[in-house]
């Protein structure tokens, strides 16, 4: 992936459309990042109103958008989803049958539904919105409950900052994790987040977040290659198993085990990147025990094979040469 087209259209949200650029249009090169040709595009070049009361001057119309590897729809405000302009339409549906990634963030959605795209499709949008996604597309599969969705080369968001999870999700595709999690820090984000939108629906954020499973966390992320028990890991907290797990999804979202796999999935992401281990090696450092159940848990996470994985994301090579050099 090299080039990206951002779409924007008229009563566009600012912050969606911010972390589009924030996650391809910002130059890190100096983190070892590659940068992307990135652009925005409009229909009629020109000024381009805001939801709010500001406007973008954007000089560029669609025609970069069908050369993108990329194009990122922008949210539309609700009085426009029954009627998307055609010519963002067509370059929707161009970037499809060209194999390009399509990615939408919030209500961005309702215009690749619109383009036809979705059809037959799993997709998510906002929680508020997925009820009329559902009545205006039938044909689409809408999930509500989830931060993103990738259906093929079509990625739908959730609201607002669920889109940062969709951008992060697709770079750690297309440039590995190690490079998405320098990103991701310096976004001040986690790479990862777990979990999906039901635990934001009509719940009051609680004013701080619990630091007493932080001793725990840490203590595990240390010891990955380790077996761990939900009571062990309770008797470690201090806490009953039942009210650790409570406190667990509370604090994270999911449940100790999946969040544990996941943990251990992204420390097999480095050391493949990073290191020239065998699958043996990387299983027990990992916690998976063997290379069989490495490999299981691995594609079931990713969609790839460890081997594959490593084929396309591996970085030694190019640090030794820079080293020697």
């Amino acid at each position: 992936m090299h080039t990206v087209a951002l779409v924007v259209l008229p009563g566009f949200a600012p912050f969606e459309f911010g972390l589009a650029c924030e996650a391809f249009g910002l130059d890190r090169s100096d983190d070892g990042i590659p940068n992307f040709d990135f652009r925005i595009v409009t229909p009629d070049p020109g000024a381009v109103p805001s939801n709010i009361d500001f406007s973008i001057n954007v000089e560029r119309d669609l025609t970069f958008a069908d050369e993108a590897d990329l194009v990122v729809v922008a949210p539309i405000p609700r009085e426009s989803w029954g009627q998307v302009d055609e010519r963002v339409l067509a370059v929707v549906r161009r970037a499809v049958e060209r194999g390009a990634w399509v990615l939408t963030v919030c209500s961005g959605s309702f215009v690749v539904a619109a383009a036809g795209v979705l059809s037959g499709r799993r997709a998510t949008t906002h929680w508020r919105y997925a009820d009329t996604m559902s009545a205006m597309y039938p044909d689409i599969d809408v999930d509500p409950h989830v931060l993103y969705v990738q259906d093929g080369r079509i990625i739908t968001s959730a609201g607002t900052a669920a889109g940062i999870d969709a951008c992060l999700h697709l770079l750690r595709i297309e440039i590995g994790a190690e490079l998405t999690n320098k990103i991701a820090r310096r976004m001040v984000v986690p790479p990862q987040r777990d979990g999906g939108q039901a635990q934001f629906i009509d719940k009051p954020l609680p004013v701080t977040a619990s630091l007493s499973l932080a001793p725990v966390t840490d203590w595990i992320l240390q010891n990955l290659r380790l077996e761990m028990s939900v009571d062990q890991l309770a008797a470690r907290a201090h806490m009953s198993p039942r009210t650790f797990a409570r406190r667990f999804k509370a604090d994270f979202g999911t449940t100790p085990a999946a969040w544990l796999g996941r943990q251990r999935i992204l420390h097999a992401q480095r050391l493949l990147e990073q290191t020239d281990l065998g699958l043996d090696a990387i299983a027990y450092e990992c916690g998976f025990g063997s290379a069989a159940v490495l490999r299981q848990n691995f594609s079931r996470a990713l969609g790839t094979t460890p081997t594959a994985y490593r084929a396309r994301f591996a970085c030694t090579e190019p640090i030794a040469e820079a080293i020697a050099s």
